[in-house]
């Protein structure tokens, strides 16, 4: 792809924005870089941008950038349907987003992990996994490390292991991964989709340029995906319960067995028959043993070896903000669970439990449909506590089932879950909201959340 000379326009002056519009700029091209936000937001690296002689416009987003370009690039967090984009895409111009482009930079193999909930998780592991057999690898996309910086970096890993998003989906081209893995597709980001429909055909793009020789991980327990992948003509793993005839891996009490019945272009030296004892496991709730299930396929699929796959699984402990265990507190255990931020992620975080849960909830909420908790809330939810912009929503749809409290802010959410507490609960903060009236982050919001906690010791 010849970039020189070109005149490119890169939309978001976010972490991947800023290093779409270095590489640009370092392989010629004349970078216009654009950002609603304004300067001040932005800072210290739009002067770096402008000490490279990269051309920037914040705080607004004039006709003239996307009418007078060779090429416009996305960044993720930037919509594909916004009305200048959408605009010049009619007038000719090639719009991309970064994995697209950085992909036809990329001659590795490229193991790619979407799916509503546990990508971040099952990519983690999946790189851990192939790192522990000996490979070298990148692992990036959505998960923080863009894959436009590999490329820019020039030292060619073995594979590239990269969390997708759909947003990503959306602006890709040609965009092909060796090795596709679809986790789970529930409701989402109905803020920025029409319909659930798209948010679902979205997540399909992952598999649209694979040929019969590359792999689908797939999720055979997910009703939708097993109904939208049945016309895939790639060679398919199925976990955690595959069919009759299927390859793929089965949990069965405490072991996951893999069987891969035709290991043919997968290469697996004769192991095609193995099992994973997970007593040891440190991940908590079965939904994070579908997506060890998924790493490991994927894995075995890539070249690691079993036995590193079990060390992954024997000593990953689960990243921050993902039902992360904070301390326990005069006999209550407090978990942190911020990067829940869809309805489906809370139902599972509370089924990982036995106690009883206080669950803190709320946020800016995303189109969500909060009474698909109502089925779990009687069982497992001893009190609810709501906070932020989608308060009154929640209450509305669960405050008849259970206690019901809202909070003004997160100390006073964790002041409330300790009143409302008996020795042996579970404080649970799973909002099942994004996190944007309140913080600039999911993370953020679980740090608030740690720091209130760690307040009560």
């Amino acid at each position: 792809m010849e970039l020189a000379e070109k005149n490119i326009a890169v939309v978001g002056l976010g972490r991947t924005g800023i290093a779409l519009a270095r590489f640009l700029k370092k392989r010629g091209a004349a970078v216009v870089a654009t950002d609603m936000a304004a300067e001040k937001d932005l800072e210290p690296q739009v002067q770096e941008l402008r000490q490279m002689g990269i051309t920037l416009e914040l705080g607004r987003q004039s006709p003239e950038v996307f009418q007078q370009t060779d090429l416009i690039v996305l960044s993720p967090g930037v919509p594909h349907t916004i009305e200048p984009v959408v605009r010049a895409q009619k007038s000719g111009t090639p719009v991309v987003g970064e994995i697209e482009l950085a992909s036809r930079f990329i001659k590795e193999p490229i193991v790619a992990v979407t799916g509503t909930n546990g990508k971040t998780t099952t990519t983690e592991l999946l790189g851990d996994m192939l790192k522990r057999s000996g490979l070298d690898v990148f692992v990036g996309g959505n998960i923080g490390n863009p894959l436009i910086g590999y490329v820019d970096q020039g030292q060619p890993a073995d594979v590239i292991v990269a969390e997708i998003s759909s947003f990503q989906l959306d602006t890709i081209d040609r965009f092909r991964p060796k090795i596709a893995v679809l986790l789970n597709i529930t409701s989402d980001h109905l803020d920025r989709y029409p319909d659930f429909e798209a948010y679902a055909a979205s997540k399909m793009r992952l598999f649209k340029n694979q040929c019969p020789s590359d792999i689908a991980v797939l999720n055979g327990s997910d009703p939708l995906v097993r109904s939208l992948t049945t016309g895939l003509k790639n060679i398919k793993l199925i976990y955690p319960e595959p069919g009759q005839n299927e390859n793929g891996a089965v949990i069965n009490g405490n072991q996951i067995y893999f069987q891969i019945n035709n290991s043919g272009p997968l290469n697996l030296d004769g192991q095609n028959q193995w099992s994973l004892n997970l007593s040891d496991i440190k991940l908590r709730g079965r939904h994070n043993l579908e997506n060890a299930c998924a790493a490991g396929l994927a894995a075995i699929a890539a070249g690691a070896r079993p036995e590193a796959i079990r060390e992954t699984l024997d000593r990953f402990h689960g990243g921050a903000h993902r039902l992360e265990y904070l301390d326990t507190i005069q006999d209550v255990a407090y978990f942190n669970d911020s990067k829940a931020t869809n309805v489906d992620a809370v139902i599972k975080a509370v089924q990982s439990f036995s106690q009883p849960v206080v669950l803190i909830m709320g946020g800016l909420d995303k189109g969500s449909n909060f009474e698909s908790l109502r089925e779990i809330l009687p069982r497992h939810i001893k009190n609810l506590i709501v906070m932020g912009h989608a308060a009154g929503l929640i209450r509305t749809a669960l405050g008849n089932l259970t206690p019901t409290i809202t909070a003004t802010s997160m100390a006073d959410a964790v002041k409330q879950a300790q009143k409302a507490v008996s020795a042996g609960d579970v404080v649970l903060l799973s909002p099942g909201c994004a996190s944007f009236d309140m913080y600039d982050s999911y993370a953020q919001r679980g740090e608030d959340f740690r720091k209130e906690v760690l307040k009560l010791k």
